[in-house]
């Protein structure tokens, strides 16, 4: 794309300084342009000697060619800025316009002393050679501090944007981890609480059998009572068994480490904090011993990391969070271009689908018809 359009904005004014009867020599502006093609050919192997390249052609073009490679060294100031820090891109800078400077100075003389510059007659007049300098190289300082200050602030946002993205995933990969630690000790502080309570109405209940068998032929009644206590003792264990399993949920979601609703409108924040215009409205709460909490926030924080991941061109991101003692509803919609057709649904949506199903609930994930996706889930909670 880069060599297409140097290319065309090179043959552009190559024709204007070679169609008319104040021609400039051909040769140097061939010359000029196949440098310019090997510097753009050469840039990512070789960036550095790319850019002073650039520079050396553009105070060459400005001696006897078309200019056009000034275009390339704005262009660069620009990449430079967007896959530099800061600081390199502002010393990139500094150069370009020392550099820029001479380019001027030159130019500013060509145009009394030839040869020609876009089929444009020579000056005469020679004393006001300091105004054109001026002139020029205050116009090259501005696009190149335009295209340096473009190319910082895009490259601030990528980075920026990357360390979220790659933060959100590292929370992911450390909450799933804290997640199957829990869930092993819990396993085994319920074995060892199971093993405690049947082991020791077993050994009551057989005891209590045994009993029974022997007196029933003479004491019928007194088997009878017997095997009462044995139902009574099964009844208590079988009580005891449920509410121990019916913990498990209640441990698992008092996890401090696990973020819930609460924690969104800080989720939130951070992707405003990275160039996303989140909108959150959040109403209704869940009880703090239901382990839908962490469910919820995880859905949201998938859905908003595949807009920023994702998306292109977003003017909006809804994000609706509706909470109720019977279901929870989940509606992540963002206005952008189009969304590309892909084969592939991505890790996130798969996430999402499979949290979705945990609750044997419904989850909707496609394009909208304006341009943008949406997503939304429905986990009811009853029962």
């Amino acid at each position: 794309m880069i060599l297409a359009a140097y290319l065309l904005l090179a043959a552009a004014l190559g024709y204007l300084s070679v169609e008319s009867t104040i021609t400039t020599p051909l040769p140097p502006i061939l010359l000029v342009t196949a440098g310019g093609v090997a510097a753009v050919l050469c840039r990512h192997r070789w960036p550095r000697a790319s850019f002073l390249a650039l520079l050396v052609l553009m105070m060459a073009s400005a001696a006897w060619g078309t200019g056009a490679e000034t275009a390339l060294v704005v262009l660069a100031l620009y990449i430079i800025g967007v896959t530099s820090r800061a600081g390199r891109a502002w010393a990139a800078f500094g150069v370009a316009l020392a550099a820029g400077s001479v380019a001027a100075l030159i130019l500013a003389i060509r145009v009394r002393v030839g040869p020609p510059i876009h089929g444009i007659a020579l000056r005469s007049a020679l004393e006001a050679w300091p105004t054109d300098w001026v002139t020029m190289a205050t116009a090259f300082a501005g696009a190149a501090l335009i295209a340096t200050l473009l190319g910082v602030n895009r490259g601030h946002r990528r980075r920026h944007v990357a360390a979220l993205v790659e933060r959100a995933e590292q929370i992911k990969r450390e909450r799933d981890q804290q997640a199957s630690i829990s869930r092993a000790l819990e396993r085994e502080r319920i074995a060892r609480e199971m093993h405690d309570v049947i082991a020791h109405s077993l050994a009551v209940m057989t005891a209590l059998a045994d009993g029974a068998s022997a007196v029933a032929p003479t004491r019928p009644e007194e088997s009878q009572r017997v095997m009462a206590r044995v139902a009574d003792t099964g009844r208590r264990t079988l009580g005891e068994v449920r509410r121990l399993l019916a913990r498990v949920d209640d441990d698992a979601a008092a996890l401090s480490s696990a973020p819930g609703p609460a924690q969104l409108p800080a989720l939130a924040e951070e992707f405003v904090a990275a160039g996303l215009p989140v909108r959150l409205e959040l109403t209704g709460v869940v009880s703090t011993e239901s382990a839908v909490g962490p469910t919820v926030y995880r859905i949201v924080q998938e859905s908003l990391t595949n807009v920023l991941r994702h998306a292109r061109e977003v003017r909006d991101v809804f994000v609706r969070v509706a909470l109720a003692d019977d279901e929870v509803t989940i509606l992540v919609q963002d206005s952008s271009a189009p969304a590309l057709p892909t084969d592939s649904p991505g890790r996130g949506l798969v996430g999402i689908r499979e949290r979705g199903a945990f609750y044997d609930g419904e989850v909707e994930a496609g394009p909208r018809d304006d341009g943008g996706w949406r997503v939304f889930v429905r986990l009811p909670l009853d029962g």
